[in-house]
């Protein structure tokens, strides 16, 4: 399962290249905050509809939920918002690798310290390097 989980991470992350690709083309049409305006709009009528015959939680509970966790979409119509932004300015690619090392950098972070449920792992110079290794090919490919 675990090598399975690796597959749909790199599929989710050819995606995400794709998508902003696309919506960055989108963005030159109808407006870049109308961009992740319909993004989301689709997504919540898609996610609605898969919801309504799968869904098996609590909707309701949300109110009850600890406030912290729901900035969860807030900070995906950032994301978003920012990729539609900056994919025609540096192109997808140097849009992507950004992203990929805030993501790194933030998920060594959580790691470290154990933050928001995850499991804890310690920053070793491994990480620092791949990291570092990682920012060099930005400037390389920029």
């Amino acid at each position: 399962m675990r090598y399975i989980s690796y597959l749909f991470a790199l599929l989710a992350g050819a995606a995400l290249s794709f998508e902003g690709g696309i919506y960055a083309e989108l963005g030159k049409h109808i407006g870049k905050l109308e961009t992740s305006f319909y993004n989301f709009f689709i997504g919540t009528i898609l996610i609605g509809l898969i919801w309504i015959f799968w869904g098996k939680g609590k909707l309701s509970y949300t109110i009850q939920a600890p406030k912290w966790s729901l900035l969860g979409g807030l900070l995906g119509g950032i994301y978003l918002t920012v990729i539609v932004i900056s994919v025609p300015f540096v192109g997808v690619g140097i849009t992507m690798v950004s992203v990929m090392i805030g993501q790194l950098f933030m998920s060594m972070v959580l790691e470290h310290f154990g933050w928001l449920g995850s499991k804890m792992a310690r920053v070793n110079k491994e990480k620092i390097f791949a990291i570092v290794a990682m920012v060099i090919a930005l400037i390389l490919i920029n």
